[in-house]
């Protein structure tokens, strides 16, 4: 019988071998198909967009912008896939640099131009930097640099003539705010350092409190010394303040959380599509501390780095995240190299916190007005555990573990902000005022003052109530029922009409600190802000009173 079998056993072999060949045939030549499909399709559109191109130089009726097209062109692409992978050419990759490093060449000033055709105006001038030393104060009128006029030239146009190379020499035509007079002044331009921390303090005799808005070269450094400092100084607690840090480097935020975790932790892990995109980053340092009670405070415009932190630090169970959802940005983006100098800067991972949850928000395309992730079902979400057993969920951005939202403010306030009422105030103050007591010791007094200046300007101080009704008056108009309701429309205007020196009373509470931080920047710079944010920050107030926060 075996012999009878061996020939239909044969058969059956080759019959199978010729079946698997040709099944790993047709996979082959798909996959073979499925590449050369791709090439044909992008070899395709290089050949439309060539011919367009060539088309267009020749044939159109008048001369061809071809840089300007073609970079809308390259922007329009990309575009189409995420905000942060950007085409960056040879003349812009300065101003990139100094987004990552937070260095430039420069005298370290911040300049105001209310008027076009006006001078510039010596706004805020950095602590140390090469303007103060050359005697640039608030409310100075830059008139000239290197002898050309500032009239005509935008803010933008004045700051790219006052940056260049350290050590080079720029001279300013200056009107003195507190004299009047006109003078030169020479100042040697030298690298300005934008600081990664704005403050460094005690919120008490124990508390600790690091304000970081940056993730530059070297953060992770200012944080261990600004901990070595705090500690000197009783610290036993410390808050980390993340609000409104929209990220930068992932090397930096990894060392910041080595800091506070054992050695060999996870922080972050990456995956991508490329061969070699796939990462995990884990502490290589021995820590400075892994008891110290910490807090972290994120709100909605937290992204990038500043969710790895405050992602890591939740998942690891290493201290209590405070505030709002952060932003939800759990991409990776690289740096590649184009011809003619330039860069592109590509997404090319997702990251992942310790727990295996991804940043990055489920969908993409609908978020809030700020551009944080809106509102997600539990039902599209996924739950993953923390390092000792705790239940965190994905679905975009790191849910605090307690929900503080920060104090709101009116449409009055934010139009007096965004208007530059308060900012135009600030310099008349300055002019008017030598100097102000300590920071510790300033309170705006004269509101009364700043509601005459602000009732004699132009902008929309309406309320939101008033803003609404004026919308629905609109719209009963444009359907033909304003006649239905005219009485009742005209009884409910009456009560929502406001003059702006009422209104502007009626929210002195809410204003004043906005005024009382402006002014002291002017005159004892960025930290006297800080301090003075602190004063009226409802939500780190609230923050401190959590029960295991600090």
């Amino acid at each position: 019988m075996t012999a009878r079998c061996l020939p239909d056993a044969r058969t059956d072999m080759k019959r199978i071998l010729y079946t698997l060949t040709t099944a790993f045939a047709v996979i082959l030549l798909g996959s073979n198909a499925l590449a050369q499909s791709k090439s044909f399709t992008l070899g395709k559109w290089v050949e439309i967009d060539n011919a367009i191109l060539k088309e267009l130089n020749r044939s159109y009726v008048d001369t061809l912008p071809i840089s300007r097209i073609q970079r809308l062109g390259i922007d329009a692409m990309l575009e189409g896939l995420d905000p942060y992978t950007v085409y960056v050419p040879e003349e812009e990759q300065e101003n990139f640099k100094m987004m990552i490093s937070g260095v430039y060449g420069g005298i370290g000033a911040i300049i105001y131009k209310p008027d076009p055709k006006g001078n510039v105006i010596i706004n805020e001038p950095y602590e140390d930097s090469p303007a103060v030393r050359g005697g640039l104060v608030c409310g100075d009128e830059i008139m000239e640099i290197d002898g050309e006029t500032t009239h005509g030239l935008t803010s933008g146009e004045c700051s790219e003539k006052m940056r260049g190379k350290p050590g080079t020499t720029v001279t300013f035509k200056v009107k003195k705010v507190r004299t009047g007079e006109t003078v030169d002044i020479p100042i040697v331009r030298e690298l300005i350092n934008m600081p990664a921390i704005e403050y460094v303090g005690m919120l008490n005799d124990t508390t600790g409190y690091i304000l970081q808005t940056k993730f530059t070269e070297g953060v992770s450094q200012e944080i261990r010394n600004a901990y070595f400092t705090l500690k000197a100084q009783g610290m036993k607690k410390l808050v980390l303040d993340l609000r409104g840090n929209g990220g930068g480097l992932m090397n930096e935020a990894v060392k910041i959380v080595s800091l506070f975790v054992p050695k060999g932790s996870v922080v972050v892990s990456q995956k991508g599509r490329a061969a070699g995109s796939d990462y995990v980053y884990k502490t290589t340092t021995d820590p400075v501390d892994t008891s110290i009670p910490i807090v972290v405070l994120v709100d909605s415009a937290s992204a990038s780095a500043s969710e790895i932190v405050s992602g890591a630090i939740q998942d690891l169970d290493r201290g209590t995240i405070i505030g709002t959802r952060t932003y939800g940005k759990g991409l990776v983006q690289s740096i590649r190299n184009l011809p003619y100098n330039g860069q592109l800067k590509i997404t090319t991972a997702k990251y992942y916190t310790p727990s295996g949850r991804c940043v990055q928000a489920i969908d993409y395309s609908h978020r809030n007005e700020d551009g944080s992730v809106g509102h997600i079902p539990d039902s599209l979400t996924h739950e993953f555990k923390t390092l000792k057993g705790r239940t965190v969920r994905d679905g975009g951005g790191i849910t605090p573990d307690f929900e503080v939202r920060r104090q709101p403010y009116s449409r009055l306030t934010y139009s007096l902000v965004l208007n530059g009422i308060i900012e135009d105030y600030t310099l008349k103050f300055v002019r008017e005022h030598a100097s102000i007591p300590s920071v510790e010791d300033f309170h705006f007094t004269d509101y009364e003052d700043f509601v005459a200046f602000a009732s004699d300007k132009e902008f929309d101080y309406r309320s939101s109530s008033r803003t609404l009704f004026d919308e629905i008056r609109k719209t009963l108009s444009e359907e033909g029922l304003s006649e239905h309701v005219g009485d009742e429309l005209a009884a409910l205007e009456k009560s929502l009409d406001m003059d702006k020196a009422t209104f502007l009373r009626l929210k002195k509470d809410e204003i004043i600190p906005f005024i009382e931080e402006e002014i002291a920047v002017r005159y004892y710079y960025q930290k006297a802000g800080v301090k003075i944010r602190i004063r009226y920050d409802r939500q780190l107030h609230e923050a401190l009173k959590k029960p295991s926060a600090v």
